[in-house]
């Protein structure tokens, strides 16, 4: 009879690419889903919007986004900062930036990504203000492996309302590009011109 060590070996061979395995190197979409990671089925990319003409406005750049193949699905966490919820920098030594900052298991999804989460283009903030989609994996977290990711929300468990249609559900990513430096704020965000520059450099260029 195998020993539980032994057990939980092979369910791990079994649950995870071979490729993580042996180089730990991020894991695409398409060997995640072939791994069976993939077998729940994708939110509609609808689901956020909250503006029905949202997808009329999209930017070109938006739009190739939203059509393109995929790259990544994940199912999405919720977090906030104080009154229990994190706190401190990310794990890149940046402030958390409210509906852009999110953690992910960087052997699936590397830091220092800009990525495109369909689902929340069209996502009315609190401020009135309409989310473009774009978020920025710079932090990391234990309990954060292969296709979960988490969310930041801003301040407070009220932070979260907007976005909580989004709680434990997949949603569908797209590689936008590399960052440099810390997510930016929504008073600094760049230009279209630096946008579609850095989307044109791999995820694992650097």
């Amino acid at each position: 009879m195998l020993g539980k060590a032994a057990a939980f070996a092979i369910v791990m061979a079994m649950a995870l690419p071979a490729q993580v395995q042996a180089t730990g190197d991020p894991v695409s979409y398409q060997a995640a889903t072939s791994a069976g990671w993939g077998a729940e089925s994708t939110v509609p990319a609808t689901e956020g919007s909250t503006d029905s003409g949202v997808e009329r406005e999209l930017t070109p750049d938006q739009q190739d986004l939203m059509q393109g193949d995929a790259n990544w699905s994940a199912r999405a966490n919720l977090y906030h900062a104080g009154g229990g919820g994190a706190t401190g920098n990310d794990s890149l030594g940046c402030r958390p930036i409210a509906m852009r900052t999110v953690a992910t298991d960087p052997r699936y999804i590397p830091r220092r990504t800009r990525l495109f989460i369909r689902e929340t283009v069209g996502m009315r903030m609190s401020d009135g203000s309409i989310h473009d989609g774009y978020w920025y994996a710079s932090d990391t977290g234990g309990a954060i492996k292969g296709q979960k990711i988490d969310l930041y929300t801003g301040h407070g468990r009220g932070s979260m309302s907007p976005a909580m249609r989004f709680n434990q559900r997949r949603l569908t990513i797209v590689d936008a590009g590399r960052f440099e430096g810390c997510p930016p704020s929504w008073e600094r965000q760049p230009s279209q011109a630096a946008m579609m520059a850095s989307a044109a450099t791999p995820a694992g260029a650097n």
